[in-house]
């Protein structure tokens, strides 16, 4: 007697729920056509709450909001090889644009963040961008969820691109930092067209087998690795994650990858592959070929080796010390570790007293500086004056640094996985261009191989490097960049 009622009232509050969302599709779409009405142009934005870091991230959006403003730019590149048959007037799409940018970065103006991608990245924007600030970025915070953290900063980041929607309704939504589950939000609720680069997947199928065969990570607890309850319950939320965030993820117009490494894990977790391509980040390659490639003279002195990349616990800043400990244990020449990267927030910075703590454990604080958020002329210094370029995070998704330290000519040494592996350190033209490592006694190892090499072996691999790079050049990045938003453009004239 009671089903009849129970199934009418689930048939109402579903129907209820219909007319909600329908109710708020029309509210908000009515906003977007009057501010398109009033403004006569179409809106872009780009959702990167921490638009503010000095990472490689940020250095795409950057890159990515100039390509879209400097028409100039767009037509140059229409001769390019791969844009021939292109429409010219597709070109014209981008001249009127506004770029919008939603941020939760508080504490700074957008005059001082604009200020610090020219000083951090040397690029400077053709035209004003206008900031939506986020007051509630610590919900995508990994440390307000010790446990469940994918999905907790998943739903965080849902509660965020709500905020960030109702501030403002663009025409065109693009999440540049991996924030897949906003993508319904904006298309279904917002009326949006809905675009992303993505930088690495949420979770992958390398997350899987680290669970599965309990190997102990800095995101896999020796407490989870070392119980078969654990790791077994593990999976499933993984498995079960992974086929929402592939759901997510597929509702997407256009799909934007950073590496072959992150394109084979979008295309098994998004099964988008019509809508999904590779663009190669942009990598300032040619602020760094004036770094002499004369190799160094030695005469007693030091030489360095430095390493670039935010002070996160998935860049692996402590195989790096512990490596170059037994250097230093092995051999008596001079050397110095010079770890250049930016923190983000609190979280980062504690994160270095901790490495710094290691250091002094080790016995290497001498011979490890650490140098945060600096400028970009300063960072060029640093890795102009290096021997070796260092890398050490496991299935790094591209690794822009890499490529800078290739540009600049040093001899990399860089993680067997990800994008070093598979995109940046491999053959040019049947010459080596720079060497792999995975663990502390192959790190230690391939340092002292390279400090033996003599000055003209150096010297070729070091020519190979900096030759081969060209490919991930700041115009190779606009010029697919904008080939790829084509059709997404396209739409908003519909």
């Amino acid at each position: 007697m009671l089903l009849l009622p129970l199934a009418f009232l689930c048939v109402l509050l579903v129907a209820v729920l219909v007319l909600l969302v329908l109710g708020v599709r029309f509210w908000l779409q009515g906003i977007r056509n009057a501010r398109r009405a009033r403004d006569g142009r179409p809106a872009v934005a780009f959702f990167h709450p921490y638009c503010n870091a000095g990472g490689g991230g940020e250095r795409v959006l950057w890159c990515a909001i100039r390509a879209l403003q400097n028409r100039s730019v767009a037509v140059r590149l229409l001769n390019r090889r791969f844009l021939l048959g292109v429409n010219p007037g597709f070109f014209c799409r981008y001249e009127d644009i506004n770029v919008v940018v939603y941020t939760g970065d508080l504490g700074v103006s957008g005059r001082v963040i604009v200020e610090g991608a020219r000083r951090r990245f040397n690029i400077v924007l053709p035209r004003p961008v206008h900031f939506v600030f986020l007051r509630h970025r610590l919900l995508v915070e990994p440390g307000l969820f010790p446990h469940f953290t994918l999905l907790g900063q998943s739903v965080g980041s849902v509660f965020l691109g709500w905020e960030a929607l109702t501030e403002f309704v663009p025409d065109l939504y693009i999440d540049s930092m991996g924030y897949a589950f906003t993508l319904p939000l904006f298309r279904y609720l917002g009326g949006c067209r809905v675009a992303t680069y993505l930088h690495y997947p949420t979770i992958s199928t390398d997350m899987l087998s680290v669970v599965r065969e309990r190997n102990p990570r800095f995101n896999n607890p020796d407490y989870i690795s070392n119980s078969l309850l654990l790791s077994a319950f593990k999976v499933f939320y993984y498995f079960l994650f992974a086929l929402l965030y592939g759901m997510a993820g597929s509702c997407s117009d256009l799909i934007m990858v950073n590496s072959s490494w992150t394109l084979n894990h979008i295309l098994s977790l998004w099964r988008s592959p019509n809508r999904t391509c590779l663009v190669y980040p942009p990598c300032d390659v040619g602020a760094f070929l004036d770094v002499p490639l004369e190799e160094e003279d030695g005469g007693g002195k030091s030489r360095s080796l430095v390493s670039v990349g935010q002070f996160r616990p998935e860049k692996d800043h402590q195989l790096q010390i512990r490596a170059f400990k037994k250097v230093l244990d092995r051999s008596r020449a001079a050397l110095k570790l010079v770890l250049v990267g930016g923190c983000r927030n609190q979280e980062d910075e504690e994160r270095v007293l901790l490495l710094r703590g290691l250091c002094q454990e080790l016995g290497v604080a001498d011979r490890v500086e650490f140098k945060l958020n600096v400028s970009f002329d300063e960072l060029k210094k640093e890795i102009g004056e290096a021997t070796i370029g260092l890398h050490t995070m496991w299935n790094e998704h591209f690794g822009i640094s890499v490529v800078e330290f290739m540009a600049a000519g040093k001899v990399v040494l860089a993680h067997k996985s990800g994008g070093p592996k598979l995109d940046i350190v491999v053959p040019f033209e049947g010459g080596q261009t720079g060497f792999l490592a995975d663990d502390e006694d192959s790190y230690a190892q391939t340092i002292e191989h390279i400090l033996d090499l003599p000055a003209a072996e150096r010297l070729r691999i070091r020519r190979n490097a900096r030759q081969s790079v060209a490919r991930f050049s700041d115009d190779e990045f606009q010029a697919c960049f904008l080939a790829a938003m084509e059709p997404v453009m396209v739409m908003l004239e519909r």
